[in-house]
């Protein structure tokens, strides 16, 4: 009987260890009702979600439900390792405080068409401490169906206590001045406690707001307490081109990029002014704010209120793209590839079409080709000249750690 019961016991851990791992992490919004999801650290829009363990810094996460009542909401923090997994933490060796947390500060939009409330959390706060750096999956809840997520946003805390420094080049082991840039990393990290630094660090980078990051596992080699990464494959990076953008931030004047906006129905719709592959065009600089975009409406005051949802409408001139789908792209897609940002093509106007709700605002935007293989490309090719912001997160986990440290993270651009 007992051999049967620890079988069981057994069996039963295997599969629970096997829908964690499946667990889907990515940041996203499952309730149609919820609109505009935005996280970032307060004082820096243009850096990726990240704050310091112990610091004054504080995440803000902001996000719209559609309609003129507020809902009850909670939120709750799962610590994560570097692949966006939920680690072996317990709540207390995590988080200081309290794990199911009300949403207090919302306010109504003013003056819109499209009536919604506006919810704010700030982390950490006096309820909720973080004592562990990593990855963090804040997940939104109806506190009356705890297992029924409406929406779920990543970011990180770091220890700081790794020095980044690094270099950008468009002369690449694949090439000169071609379609690549190919970064070189020098990480400063404190090896007096014994650390192996081949074995107990890891270097991940990523491009833009790009999902998908690259893991290095261990230096090409180590300069007393620095580790050394020249020459490395994975260190190379498509170059990509310039994201391309529009502002609609009234609706009393068209902005850039807007050919033409009227009211239709319930709300405004916005017309943006056609795009064409612009992969064997001669690379144009233009602006760039790496893929995000940013809440605004012209005259008001506090625009997380005082912006209208618009419907804009994309226009992509080019023939039909065989064996592949082709997706609007940007921080407001939170890098998914889903129906909702995904173009349509039309014979008669030969051209992809794609009408996607949107809040007022300054967006960056780009057009990526999935194909049936799962592989995706950029559809304007990659230009060397271009403006990437490369960034670069320090991990460790030194033997007997039951979860992955941040312990440092920096920007290369």
């Amino acid at each position: 009987m007992v051999r049967r019961l620890l079988t069981l016991l057994v069996a039963l851990t295997t599969v629970l260890a096997a829908v964690r791992a499946d667990t889907d992490t990515r940041q996203q919004i499952f309730s149609p009702r919820f609109k505009t999801l935005k996280v970032q650290n307060i004082d820096l829009f243009d850096a990726p979600p990240v704050i310091r363990i112990g610091s004054q810094d504080r995440i803000e996460i902001t996000f719209d439900e559609i309609g003129e009542d507020n809902s009850w909401l909670e939120w709750r923090l799962i610590h994560c390792n570097a692949d966006w997994q939920p680690s072996a933490l317990v709540e207390s060796e995590y988080i200081d405080g309290f794990n199911a947390n009300k949403i207090e500060d919302y306010a109504y939009s003013t003056a819109t068409f499209v009536h919604y409330v506006n919810y704010r959390i700030e982390i950490p706060d006096e309820r909720c401490g973080i004592l562990w750096s990593g990855s963090y999956l804040l997940q939104v809840y109806d506190p009356q169906e705890p297992d029924d997520v409406l929406l779920q946003a990543r970011f990180q805390v770091s220890e700081n206590m790794a020095e980044v420094a690094g270099t950008m080049t468009s002369r690449t082991d694949r090439g000169f001045n071609d379609e690549w840039q190919q970064l070189g990393l020098a990480v400063t990290v404190d090896l007096q406690d014994g650390s192996n630094p081949y074995g107990d660090y890891r270097m991940e980078v990523s491009q833009n707001i790009d999902n998908e990051t690259r893991m290095i596992p261990m230096p090409g080699r180590v300069n007393g307490n620095v580790l050394i990464y020249e020459h490395i494959p994975q260190l190379i990076f498509p170059a990509g081109n310039e994201y391309l953008r529009f502002e609609s931030v009234s609706n009393r004047f068209a902005g850039m990029k807007v050919d033409s906006l009227h009211y239709e129905g319930t709300n405004f719709h916005v017309w943006l002014k056609p795009d064409a592959p612009r992969a064997r065009r001669e690379y144009e600089y233009d602006r760039t704010q790496h893929g995000r975009y940013i809440v605004r409406e012209y005259n008001a005051t506090d625009s997380n209120i005082g912006a209208d949802y618009i419907t804009v409408h994309f226009r992509l001139d080019t023939d039909k793209i065989p064996g592949g789908e082709v997706y609007v792209d940007g921080e407001m897609t939170d890098g998914l590839f889903a129906d909702r940002n995904r173009m349509t093509y039309s014979d008669a106007e030969g051209a992809y079409l794609l009408q996607m709700p949107l809040k007022q605002g300054a967006y960056n935007y780009r057009y990526k080709v999935k194909g049936a293989d799962g592989n995706v490309r950029d559809l304007d090719g990659n230009k060397w000249e271009t403006g990437n912001q490369y960034v670069v997160r320090v991990w460790k986990r030194s033997p007997g750690e039951r979860a992955d440290r941040l312990v440092g993270m920096d920007i290369i651009q």
